[in-house]
């Protein structure tokens, strides 16, 4: 199975990526979590992009804020999928790290998530995993079979309250 690489451009970032964390251990998928900056350490993420693939990965997380450069850093170096993920990190609420990440030129693509949505970029990595891996997927299946059975109880037990018809 490939590994999903959870990049940070900062570790204050680490709590908001918890989320991507926990999604991908319940996934049974394995992962490494590493702070490499675009800006502070562009050499470093760059080494880390280029010998990504065959170190096994096959998907790259980056999380980052303000300028949010680091998906677009990471995608400039590997042919993997690269997820950004925005960090509400500064006085525009994250705004900007959307913008930054979202807004890539042609010919440079990265999958963008909600400001901190963590949790979905690691589903969104889960999704593109299992394309190649059957038992991945069908435990991501089970996954979703869960969530709906959880609102379905939700469903149940309002309608028992509010009397629905």
């Amino acid at each position: 199975m490939n590994k999903v690489a959870i990049i940070m451009g900062s570790d204050s970032d680490l709590k908001a990526m918890q989320g991507a964390m926990d999604a991908l251990k319940a996934l049974e998928i394995p992962f490494c979590v590493r702070v490499l900056s675009a800006h502070r350490t562009p050499d470093a993420a760059a080494a880390f992009a280029r010998g990504a693939k065959d170190d096994g990965y096959g998907v790259i997380i980056a999380a980052a804020g303000k300028a949010a450069h680091l998906a677009g850093a990471m995608a400039a170096n590997t042919i993997l999928p690269v997820i950004g993920v925005p960090m509400k990190s500064s006085t525009l609420d994250g705004l900007d790290a959307l913008l930054s990440t979202v807004q890539m030129p042609s010919g440079m693509p990265v999958a963008t998530v909600a400001i901190d949505g963590a949790t979905n970029a690691a589903l969104l990595a889960a999704q593109i995993i299992a394309l190649s891996d059957e038992a991945l997927a069908e435990r991501f299946a089970k996954y979703r079979a869960a969530q709906s059975a959880k609102v379905a109880e939700k469903d149940a037990a309002i309608c028992a309250e509010y009397s629905c018809l």
